[in-house]
């Protein structure tokens, strides 16, 4: 009589106590609530609650991410511009989350939207575009003072994709072409002094050595000839000078029995010429009456 009545009171025990059992995985957290009331947060791994009377609520503690949809946003300085953004945060009060926020993803994405609208418009497209990590920390800063109070962790707040009105992005091409512009003259006109330098500094180098200048020259009708086009050069020579000191010895009567004497009859020769050909014209004018009226 005895072994019918403890052996329904075994399996019962048995029943009620697997019925308590609960499982959690390394990254999960079980929030107890005994009754309705906060008992406590348990987990990782295998522990026991009181069936019937506890109820257990489970949580995931990895980083979660939240796509952030594209909001239109002004900036400081008037321009309407369309940005997402991309959110990653964790858990870090289970019981917090499970107490005091209703819908902690709903929740977190809304602080998002709204410290992005917030951080946008305090600076201008310049600064959005060339400093988009100190806005991100900015984003982020006041993320992390809502999210704390939830139980949350914000890891971070990254800008994807923003869209710039097809006006804007003309004129900023057309802004970053004139740079670009400003810049190649700045360093042609920087070359062209640097080179003008130089080439006083060649010339100062060749006055001192006149042989340079020839040295320079056969270099560069070497340099002419490589080529398999045929070309015609005209180039001064030494050969000037040896004229014009030909010429100054003729006037100084340097050279009178040499190359000057021959100079000289052939001068001679060409002004007897012209003077007998002017004095066949005279007669033939004087000849010829004046008509009298």
């Amino acid at each position: 009589m005895e072994v019918y009545i403890v052996i329904p009171i075994c399996v019962v025990v048995l029943a009620f106590f697997f019925a308590g059992l609960r499982v959690d995985k390394e990254y999960q957290r079980g929030v107890i609530f005994r009754l309705g009331r906060l008992k406590s947060c348990k987990g990782p791994g295998l522990y026991w609650i009181v069936p019937f009377f506890d109820r257990r609520v489970r949580v995931d503690l990895r980083v979660s991410i939240i796509n952030i949809d594209s909001q239109e946003v002004v900036t400081r300085d008037s321009v309407t511009v369309k940005i997402n953004a991309i959110m990653y945060y964790k858990i870090t009060r289970p019981e917090r989350v499970v107490v005091i926020a209703h819908d902690y993803e709903q929740a977190i994405v809304q602080i998002a939207i709204t410290s992005l609208k917030n951080v946008i418009g305090q600076h201008t497209l310049e600064e959005i575009l060339s400093d988009r990590k100190a806005i991100n920390r900015a984003m982020k800063a006041n993320v992390d003072v809502v999210a704390g109070d939830l139980g949350l962790m914000v890891k971070s707040i990254e800008m994807k994709d923003i869209d710039i009105p097809v006006a804007m992005q003309k004129a900023m091409a057309k802004e970053a072409q004139a740079m670009r512009e400003r810049r190649a003259r700045i360093i042609k006109a920087d070359g062209e002094y640097q080179a003008s330098l130089k080439l006083k500094a060649a010339a100062e180098e060749i006055e001192s050595n006149p042989i340079a200048l020839e040295l320079r020259r056969i270099q560069m009708v070497t340099e002419v000839s490589s080529d398999q086009n045929t070309r015609t050069l005209v180039m001064p020579s030494d050969f000037v000078e040896i004229a014009k000191t030909i010429s100054n010895g003729i006037e100084s009567g340097l050279l009178g029995s040499g190359i000057g004497g021959t100079v000289n009859k052939k001068i001679q020769a060409n002004a007897q010429s012209t003077q007998a050909e002017t004095s066949k014209r005279d007669p033939a004018d004087k000849k010829t009456p004046a008509k009298k009226s």
